[in-house]
């Protein structure tokens, strides 16, 4: 076969090309630090790349998630540290009212701080994060959870929780709802409540409630009773029914047991006077905070004037306290989810380091090497250029 300038300048023209591309190679290398920046120039390297690099997106998402969910409940807990420390307030205000020497003027100006602490529980109920959702709204973040009414609030989110995944096969609550935090309230010590008298006969006597609690868990079965006084010193104990099923002697601030329960009474009840027990329901904080602030208005006006209102008081500290024990085991929560989430950060920031030292070490580049490799081909190409330059002159240059 006879080689021909045409056939030889080709053949020299391919070379150069293939150098040039090489070098073109090792350049982007160098400028990316990365050994290989197709698939078709490492397939097996490039299927692990992608296989780490899919693990590292979703784990950033997940950091994402658990970011955000640590942002939410770090506002709730703001909120709820906030919020007992107005329920203290509260209760502070209940205790002075309760003293037995504020007089009507002095009553109607508690009632006026109570309501500027149940306008203070309003706004944390309606707490927003930073993109302007309401923590407190279970899944409906963009309704105000909590709007006032004459008897408490209406609650107007729902009882949702929103779960946010943190990790493969692990999710965390990135808050609680309001019907939760503040409207599932039990009433008088969490277990059962006293009542004295009622609406349609209240009590005449100065009999008041005290201390109230359950003494044997396994006696009390939970059946409402009534405390009904015979004489000043007499009472009987009937059951729903009206049914007496046993009787005692009252001596003030003596203890009444029945039913696995103990009640604390104390002054002087007349007869027909009496006690309701009953179990505890759920009441809403504002509920409490709207009775409390009624009977401080009506003051000792109201029915069995001060020992009315000191019954009153002391039923709305009793629900305070249950509001209070609400808020800390909320909070309780709250804070393990906290520390799980830490925990999960910081395991998935050691996870998503050894995903990118494995990339590094498959697709990461050896610089020293690579270096060494492009002054290895500027050096071929340059050679390659000046020894045709000898052999053909300059006609080169017509094809380049």
């Amino acid at each position: 076969m006879r080689i021909t300038d045409g056939l030889s300048q080709n053949q020299f023209l391919t070379s150069i090309q293939a150098l040039e591309s090489s070098l073109s190679q090792t350049q982007n290398e160098i400028s990316s630090n990365q050994s290989f920046s197709t698939p078709s120039q490492n397939p097996i390297g490039a299927g692990e790349v992608n296989d780490y690099n899919q693990a590292l997106a979703q784990s950033q998402q997940f950091d994402t998630n658990a970011n955000s969910a640590k942002t939410n409940l770090t506002t709730e807990d703001t909120a709820l540290t906030n919020l007992q420390s107005q329920l203290q307030s509260l209760r502070s205000l209940a205790l002075e009212a309760n003293s037995g020497t504020a007089s009507n003027a002095n009553l109607s100006s508690i009632a006026t701080q109570v309501t500027q602490i149940q306008n203070s529980l309003l706004s944390l109920a309606n707490t927003q994060n930073g993109n302007g959702e309401y923590i407190f709204g279970g899944y409906s973040t963009q309704t105000q959870p909590f709007t006032l009414n004459a008897t408490g609030a209406t609650y107007n989110g729902d009882q949702g929780q929103r779960q946010v995944q943190i990790a493969a096969g692990q999710t965390v609550a990135d808050g609680d709802n309001g019907e939760a935090v503040f409207n599932q309230i039990k009433t008088g010590n969490g277990t059962f409540t006293v009542t004295a008298g009622t609406a349609n006969t209240p009590n005449t006597g100065t009999g008041v409630v005290g201390a109230t609690t359950v003494s044997n868990p396994a006696a009390y079965d939970g059946q409402p009773f009534s405390i009904v006084f015979t004489s000043p010193t007499a009472y009987n104990i009937e059951n729903g029914a009206g049914t007496v099923q046993t009787s005692g002697t009252y001596t003030s601030g003596g203890t009444i047991a029945y039913d696995g329960t103990q009640v604390t009474l104390s002054g002087a009840p007349v007869t027909n006077d009496s006690f309701a027990v009953t179990p505890s329901t759920n009441q809403s904080l504002f509920t409490t905070v709207q009775n409390l602030v009624n009977a401080l208005q009506t003051g000792t006006s109201g029915a069995n004037g001060k020992t009315g209102l000191s019954n009153s008081i002391a039923t709305a500290i009793n629900n305070i306290d249950q509001a209070l024990a609400q808020a800390s085991n909320v909070q309780s929560s709250v804070g393990g989810r906290l520390n799980t989430i830490t925990t999960q950060l910081s395991a998935s920031s050691s996870q998503q380091t050894q995903l990118q030292s494995s990339i590094a070490s498959i697709q990461g580049l050896n610089y020293a090497a690579a270096i060494t490799t492009l002054d290895q081909q500027n050096t071929t190409l340059s050679a390659a250029l000046q020894a045709y330059t000898v052999t053909q002159g300059l006609s080169l240059f017509k094809y380049l």
